[in-house]
């Protein structure tokens, strides 16, 4: 079930916060508390029950070995429950992708059939390695197999995200005012959830339709010219920032309607003017668990600067691997592991510059313009379903396959003449798409920009359990206080904004489409 599908908005979430808060009345907290696990349990199963048995299974199992490792303390314990749930994303994920590589590498024949991958098994195995590894250190406890169900399968956070730690979610669910019906909580949750909605079904699906067929024509080994494949790069990016960070509002909003405030999971990361501070605002939480539970394990910064730069590109190989099975997302990961090392690199030779400079205006700007170069091309490798459709697409974003403008366009502006002495093509069609697409782009580019985001908008209502807030020195924003101080209220004006996005979102409710996180 989708958070944009009509089947939820008007089914499922009404029918699930009535029931809610109706047996938190009726029966108590805890009846609440299994009315929630059963309705998300029920979300869950909709897109195929079987995938429910293996999450039950993953739950008895952790649950179990977590309330042994908080009464033993044993490391051998929690190596076997870490080897466990790794070894079933190991076989549901990666097992297709090792044993093709086996049959390139040694030309052999090995099949295992098709394996259907579970839905949200990277999210919530994750969610549980970090909560065994709590037990075991003693940070947390739980003793009721019922409120240890509600935290790993709370349906706002279940299938993308964030990841939580059981120390966030389970003691806001032990307070008693969560079971009384607040209106603000619920103002403010579905404000956040329209906000959200509009970002996924106008935005991220509108520009969707010109960054798709781009990456269709490489991967299909056709070869496109440079304003195609730099509009169909920029189109993905657009398009992959609003429908995670669409998604990220829509659950945090979801969340906040229930009277339960989520961890930040996505902080306006084009706005970064470096490689670093983008990892410290894209999926924050994933970004946490492989600094907490990779990165410094393995030694951080701890062992000199060589150490900490293969611990850096190991961390972000592991987390490009872990987007999926493929090498593109390998090269992903690789190719930010790389960014980073480059970055810490150029922040100990630029140590010395004065802050004057290194905050400067125009500086700051080219480090926001090479980050997202750097950033762009790294999704062509994300989006791309092939190497050669990702080698084929930085071809043309090279120029290595030339330059074209629809000849209405060139005709209109007057410039046939000068673009063919430049080389340029003017082939006839295309200039609809053209100028959409660019159109597009700069728009969405200004939004990203210079627009405020959830978390600064609804400061101070507490948006998440996040305490960032608008930081222009961490930042390339040219306003100097956009919104400051007038983010959201419960006003007229307010309630009229976040409504008609309600109403555009629902109104494209007839093609509704899966959130690309989905498939991680």
């Amino acid at each position: 079930m989708l958070f944009n599908s009509p089947e939820f908005l008007f089914a499922f979430l009404p029918l699930t916060l009535l029931a809610f808060f109706f047996c938190a009345r009726r029966w108590g907290n805890e009846a609440a508390i299994g009315v929630l696990v059963v309705c998300s349990l029920f979300f869950y199963s909709w897109w195929n029950p079987v995938y429910l048995l293996l999450l039950l299974f993953s739950m008895v199992f952790n649950f179990k070995l977590g309330q042994r490792l908080g009464n033993s303390g044993s490391k051998t314990l929690l190596t076997v429950g870490v080897a466990v749930n790794l070894a079933l994303i190991a076989y549901y994920k990666y097992a297709g992708f090792i044993v093709f590589n086996i049959n390139a590498t040694f030309d052999t024949s090995w099949d295992l059939g098709q394996i259907l991958l579970p839905l949200a098994i990277s999210f919530f195995t994750f969610q549980q390695i970090a909560y065994l590894v709590d037990s075991y250190k003693g940070i947390t406890r739980e003793y009721s197999f019922i409120h240890y169900a509600l935290f790993v399968c709370f349906f706002p956070q279940l299938i993308a995200g964030p990841i939580v730690h059981h120390k966030e979610m389970l003691p806001q669910f032990m307070r008693n005012e969560r079971y009384r019906f607040e209106v603000n909580h619920f103002v403010v949750g579905i404000s956040i959830f329209a906000i959200g909605l509009f970002k996924k079904t106008v935005l991220a699906d509108g520009v969707a339709v010109y960054a798709n067929p781009v990456f269709a024509q490489v991967d299909a080994g056709q070869t496109v010219d440079f304003f195609t494949a730099w509009g169909g790069a920029l189109a993905y990016t657009f398009q992959l920032y609003f429908d995670f960070s669409g998604y990220s509002d829509m659950a945090i909003g979801l969340a906040r309607m229930f009277g339960i405030i989520l961890p930040l999971n996505f902080y306006s990361p084009y706005k970064s003017a470096s490689i670093s501070e983008f990892w410290r605002r894209w999926h924050i939480t994933l970004s946490r668990f492989l600094r907490d539970y990779i990165y410094i394990p393995l030694g951080g910064n701890r062992k000199g600067e060589t150490k900490r730069y293969t611990n850096l590109f190991i961390t972000m190989l592991l987390g490009g691997l872990w987007h999926g099975a493929g090498w593109n997302f390998v090269i992903w990961g690789a190719l930010h592991g790389f960014y980073l090392a480059i970055n810490h690199g150029w922040q100990r030779v630029t140590a010395n510059f004065s802050e004057g400079v290194r905050k400067a205006g125009f500086y700051v700007f080219v480090s926001w313009m090479l980050t997202m170069l750097c950033v762009v091309i790294g999704w062509v490798f994300f989006r791309a379903v092939t190497l050669d459709g990702a080698t084929g697409m930085l071809q043309s974003m090279a120029g290595m396959n030339g330059v074209a403008i629809p000849n209405g366009i060139a005709v209109r502006l007057g410039l046939t003449d000068l673009l063919y002495s430049l080389g340029i093509s003017t082939p006839n069609g295309g200039g609809e798409i053209f100028m959409k697409t660019w159109l597009w782009n700069v728009v969405l580019l200004f939004a990203v920009v210079l627009l405020p985001n959830v978390q600064d908008l609804f400061a101070r209502y507490q948006g998440s359990l996040s305490s960032l807030c608008y930081a222009r020195s961490a930042t390339f924003w040219p306003l100097m206080s956009v919104m400051q101080g007038n983010g959201f209220r419960v006003t007229w004006y307010w309630a009229a904004a976040t409504g008609a996005m309600a109403a555009l979102a629902v109104l494209t409710l007839s093609q509704v489409s899966e959130f690309l996180y989905f498939q991680f």
